[in-house]
């Protein structure tokens, strides 16, 4: 399957900014292939981005979304607005939304269904902690995690998914998962899918790694069995480091 690699860009960049390295990256990018690449600037950006990247391979993706398209939700924003702003993506569920901002599974749910419905493809984020790896439950987090958030997902849903994983114990805290913990976990989470989807549409799903990804491990992790693509925080706030991160996922 083609790789996905996703710059998340959180809460960095004015306009001034978000444009020149949204620039950066659609011209690098172009000399990339084999490999998907989105953005995901901050809503105050989404449109501007959107009219750099329009009518290029350069997808857009939406940090969040709520679970509603509309109503009494002050300061929220909902999935059909950012797909009208010309968002394919949507990030769901990151570790700084589950524990920064306490979203629990449930609400996880209800976004990626939500997004779904609106035309999304949701990048659905699960992973576990410091404490729940050091007490071996990350086995039974990411289970919970990833059952809770797909089930009752309809087939048009199913077959737009990604899944990010996303160790939150190796993201910006200067430890990193070795190779083999993150391919026991996404061989993990491929044999999940399987279980809960028909083997084609298990097979069809890409599986992201997202904990602190930067150019100097990219085509290590990249190497892994199961891994897909990456999600990108902080390596994706300069274009020579994300179009690098992208470079080390292209098929060989």
């Amino acid at each position: 399957m083609t790789p996905l690699v996703v710059g998340n860009w959180k809460m960095h960049g004015t306009l001034a900014e978000a444009s020149a390295l949204a620039r950066e990256v659609l011209n690098g990018g172009r000399k990339i292939a084999g490999v998907d690449l989105a953005l995901a600037p901050p809503f105050t950006a989404l449109s501007t981005v959107a009219a750099i990247t329009r009518d290029s391979a350069l997808a857009l993706a939406a940090q969040n979304v709520h679970w509603e398209m509309r109503g009494a939700f002050t300061g929220e924003v909902s999935p059909e607005m950012v797909r009208e702003l010309g968002c394919r993506y949507a990030i769901i569920g990151h570790s700084e939304r589950r524990h920064i901002f306490h979203e629990s599974d449930d609400i996880v749910a209800k976004k990626v269904a939500a997004a779904g419905a609106a035309g999304l493809q949701p990048i659905l984020c699960i992973g576990e902690t410091l404490d729940e790896r050091q007490a071996d439950k990350t086995e039974a987090v990411v289970s919970r995690q990833l059952k809770t958030a797909l089930k009752g997902l309809g087939k048009d849903v199913i077959k737009i998914v990604s899944i990010a994983y996303e160790p939150v114990w190796a993201i910006g805290t200067g430890h990193n998962a070795t190779p083999e913990q993150v391919e026991a976990v996404h061989r993990q989470v491929r044999g999940l899918l399987r279980e809960l989807w028909q083997e084609s549409a298990a097979a069809d799903c890409r599986i992201l790694y997202g904990g602190s990804v930067k150019p100097e491990n990219a085509a290590e992790l990249a190497a892994v069995p199961e891994v897909n693509g990456f999600l990108v925080g902080g390596a994706s706030l300069k274009a020579d480091s994300f179009l690098s991160i992208a470079r080390a996922c292209r098929p060989h």
